[in-house]
């Protein structure tokens, strides 16, 4: 089948088609959603299970231990790691590259399962699979206004009823977080005298105290009709001091006789300061594959909604701290910018050596049609817009001009000839075409094997891989197609001259009479091979894995010694850096 033939024959077949490719092109740009960087899906589950207020022994023994046992094994993994602390087990399981994450999280749910028994208040284990979207897309800092009295601490229920529950319900966001409060519980604290001088013991009290819970007792029939049975068994805080705990000389031993019971906030697990105030802080993780600026922007509605509302109401201000948003724009803007400037430098080169108004154009038409129909491949295949296929556009840009520019000059070679329009844009198509094809080959063999690595650096740039292999393979197909017919249509009647041609024979002549000996010749390939080898290696750049990012924020982590308790923390280390801080902020 030859193209060019048939491109020539329905001239009106190839406007439509690029108006098509023009306008889905658009409505895919439209669509796209927009992100930082690529979604990188790690082979990494984490397995969290919280014990309040067990040693880390107590946690490596009781959790640790049981989970690793039943984990050992395990399909696919190559590295298992544990870490036990005080009232928390992590467990994090790493994957061969590629394995299917969904089918390894169900195969570590079933080896949990095999887990004979946990500690009775130790919570049920949390798993989660890290990714890109584990990365907080913004956060939120919460404090008191002015004249609210209220410690900031004690508005976590508050918080997570009122703003957490309104941030989870604006579409694409996953999952909202909440730091720095303290939530009640009930409390109930012995004394070991007064237990011990009624006889007593402490465990069974304790057991008994913290155990009664609602039981369901099945169902029983009578007559036509069936019942289910329901013990409550489960005391209320104004119930708790007249429960009996035991018997002693026919009389009862209410709880209230060895114990004080009250209602408080538990201990302070963590603290959040802002500017050296005490504060509240709130995260947004996003879902995968959304528009991050059309979640962002209902964030800011929903926090705006939030602060003059119910915040307000119970005396809080709210304010957004962190954007991802921001660094995705000037990203995206500046790749934008430096794309746009490398199209304009591209179409002023090919004008200085072609010196043809009409024939660049038809040249630099190859820009724009090659990138919405990368645009369209890059929305159907469920991609999204980012800083690396952005990157990838931008290098595409300068490699889709190759094979317009020779089938172009082929053409303008022949018509010089004295050629008709037709038969010039149809032979010196044809021409062409072999070479063409095998370099557009070469540059997507290269590119495309990336888009099909699963490890995390395929996954990183396949949208650049894919872009540049697209763009090439649609720049190829718009020189042997939408090229030749508008050269039929568009080209004048050429002459053969060329004012610069004695430069060109001056030059030509200058190398030959360089590379007139095999010596010579010899010399001269032996320095360029050489010479670039040496410069590539004494200018070589230190490797990384990403660029270094120009942000206006630090992300730290401190270890304290084992066992600092967390006021002691807030009022040494909190005030130390808050204080070295504030010449920065």
């Amino acid at each position: 089948m030859n193209l060019t033939r048939i491109s020539l024959s329905n001239p009106v077949a190839v406007i439509v088609g690029i108006l098509l490719v023009s306008l889905f092109g658009l409505i895919s740009i439209a669509y796209l959603p927009i992100q930082l960087i690529p979604v990188v899906e790690r082979p990494v589950i984490k397995i969290t299970t919280n014990w309040r207020a067990a040693a880390p022994k107590e946690v490596e023994a009781e959790i640790i231990e049981p989970q690793e046992n039943v984990l050992r094994g395990l399909p696919g993994m190559t590295k298992l790691v544990t870490e036990s602390s005080r009232g928390r087990g992590k467990v994090t399981i790493t994957f061969n590259s590629g394995i299917d994450m969904q089918r390894a999280l169900l195969d570590v749910l079933s080896r949990l399962n095999r887990v004979q028994r946990y500690p009775e208040d130790a919570s049920e284990p949390i798993l989660s699979m890290v990714g890109d979207n584990t990365r907080p897309i913004a956060w939120l800092i919460i404090k008191p206004l002015p004249g609210n009295k209220r410690p900031i601490n004690t508005y976590q229920d508050f918080v997570e009823d009122v703003a957490q529950t309104r941030l989870e319900r604006v579409p694409g966001v996953a999952q909202s977080e909440a730091f720095g409060g303290q939530k009640k519980e009930i409390r109930i604290t012995f004394d070991p005298y007064l237990a011990a001088s009624l006889g007593v013991e402490l465990p069974v009290a304790a057991k008994l105290a913290g155990g009664a819970k609602d039981v369901s007792g099945g169902t029983v029939n009578v007559g036509k009709r069936r019942y289910t049975l329901h013990f409550a068994g489960r005391y209320s805080i104004e119930d708790l001091p007249g429960m009996i705990i035991e018997w002693r000389d026919g009389k009862p031993v209410r709880l209230s006789d060895v114990a004080k019971i009250e209602k408080r906030f538990k201990d302070k697990q963590g603290f959040v300061l802002q500017n050296g105030e005490l504060a509240m802080a709130l995260n947004a993780r996003r879902e995968q594959n959304v528009n991050v600026l059309e979640v962002m922007a209902g964030l800011k509605e929903a926090v705006e909604e939030l602060r003059e509302g119910p915040l307000k109401r119970a005396g809080l201000s709210i304010q957004q701290v962190y954007d991802e948003t921001i660094y995705i724009d000037r990203s995206i803007a500046m790749l934008a910018t430096n794309m746009v400037l490398g199209v304009i430098l591209a179409i002023g080169v090919l004008w200085w050596f072609l010196r043809r108004f009409r024939a660049t154009l038809m040249v630099a038409l190859a820009i724009p049609v090659s990138l919405l129909l990368t645009f369209i491949v890059l929305y159907a295949s469920g991609r999204t817009l980012n800083v690396i296929s952005i990157a990838g556009l931008a290098f595409a840009v300068g490699m889709v001009l190759d094979a317009a520019i020779v089938v172009l000059e082929n053409i303008v070679r022949l018509r010089e000839k004295g050629m008709d329009a037709g038969e010039a844009a149809e032979l010196g198509t044809s021409q062409v075409w072999g070479a063409l094809l095998a370099s557009t080959a070469t540059t997507v063999a290269i590119f495309l094997p990336v888009v099909f690595l699963k490890n995390e650096a395929g996954q990183l740039f396949a949208d650049l891989a894919l872009g540049i292999a697209v763009a090439v393979t649609a720049s190829l197909i718009i020189a042997v197609t939408v090229l030749p017919t508008a050269s039929r249509y568009w080209l004048r009647e050429m002459k053969d001259s060329d004012k610069h041609a004695h430069w060109w024979e001056a030059i030509t002549g200058k190398i030959m009479a360089l590379t007139n000996s095999r010596k010579r010749r010899a010399a001269w390939i032996t320095g360029l091979i050489v010479l670039p080898l040496l410069i590539t290696i004494l200018t070589i750049p230190s490797a990384s894995y990403m660029p270094k990012g120009n942000r206006n924020l630090v992300f730290a982590f401190i270890l304290p010694p084992p066992g600092t308790n967390t006021d002691t923390m807030e009022k040494e280390m909190g005030s130390f850096i808050v204080k070295q801080l504030a010449p920065h902020l």
